[in-house]
């Protein structure tokens, strides 16, 4: 089939990011595990009444249909797969692995490993379980699937001694790969800390 006749029918996904598009539209960029970053347009998906506005939302696994070439596609349907609650910190880790996604991913390059470590990391966050090694699983894959990895054996994510050590060293990874321009959801995260322990602080 050419790429002009191109018809994708429920594949496993996630919503990234949504921007709006004309009065009614959105074009929302998703990453799923067969077709890796791919843009599509949710035409109508503002309208009060659409069937796809309850369903576009963040870290909540989707089965996504679309149709069409070119950059953007169209989204055809969207259904719930699946409920992933997060909030706080959970959210902003989530967020974080969004944006890493979206800086780092080319578009139509399918990472299945990096999916399902993407699926794992918010499950665990989900859950309210110790996600930290989950998240250290998903940077090093992000890393090795888009060449920038290390050269070494896969670590132990859930060993607690060393996930200090790997953060850091993951973290100044991928910091020099974003070459001067840092994550709006490291931005954000460093502020709160910040004001959280300036209200520790006593007054003087």
């Amino acid at each position: 089939m050419s790429k002009r006749g191109t018809r994708v029918q429920d594949t496993s996904g996630y919503m990234l990011h949504a921007t709006p598009w004309r009065e009614t539209s959105l074009i929302v960029q998703t990453f799923s595990r067969d077709h890796g970053c791919v843009a599509l347009v949710a035409k109508g998906a503002k309208r009060p009444y659409s069937t796809l506005r309850p369903v576009l939302s963040a870290f909540q696994p989707l089965a996504l249909s679309w149709s069409g070439g070119g950059e953007v596609k169209t989204l055809t349907r969207a259904e719930v797969a699946g409920i992933r609650p997060l909030a706080g910190p959970s959210l902003m880790s989530a967020w974080y692995m969004n944006e890493l996604l979206l800086r780092l991913l080319p578009r139509e390059d399918a990472h299945p490993l990096l999916f399902d470590a993407y699926d794992t990391a918010l499950t665990q966050l989900a859950g309210g379980t110790r996600a930290a090694g989950a998240l250290r699983r998903f940077e090093w894959t992000l890393l090795r699937e888009t060449g920038y990895g290390v050269d070494e054996a896969m670590p132990d994510f859930d060993d607690p001694a060393i996930e200090p050590r790997l953060r850091h060293d993951l973290r100044g990874r991928l910091a020099e790969i974003l070459a001067g321009r840092p994550l709006s959801t490291r931005r954000v995260l460093l502020d709160l800390q910040t004001r959280r322990l300036s209200t520790r602080l006593p007054s003087r």
